[in-house]
């Protein structure tokens, strides 16, 4: 054999390799959403889980903070506690009252805690 086989046959087998890859990676992944909105629907999904259980105790409209009484916040990895956070915008903290139960969605935007949702639950 030539050179020139040699690399034709190691470009083909590369070529086949990478083509077996991605038919693998895309057996594998999960088309369960699609046809059906699912990249708003997986959106809709994600922000639903995000969202924790807990207990107004304070709202302070002038330091724009509501302190709330909560479960777990999963996305934070943050044990159950309660501690005051920043409300994204001020309507959010016009929906809520001391000993309001609520379910609200929080992320930690350039290191504060802030309430980025913030539904009463009846």
């Amino acid at each position: 054999m030539n050179n020139r086989t040699v690399c034709r046959a190691a470009l083909m087998l590369s070529l086949s390799a990478l083509a077996m890859a991605n038919a693998s990676a895309q057996a594998t992944m999960d088309h369960s959403n699609m046809g059906h909105g699912g990249m708003a629907m997986a959106g809709a999904e994600a922000e639903a889980a995000a969202m924790t259980e807990g207990e107004v105790k304070k709202v302070d409209p002038q330091a724009q903070t509501v302190t709330i009484k909560h479960g777990p916040i999963k996305n934070l990895d943050m044990p159950a506690m309660t501690m005051p956070f920043k409300a994204k915008t001020a309507g959010l903290l016009s929906k809520v009252k001391p000993g309001d139960k609520v379910r609200f969605g929080a992320e930690m935007p350039n290191g504060a805690l802030t309430v980025t949702a913030i539904d009463v639950v009846k």
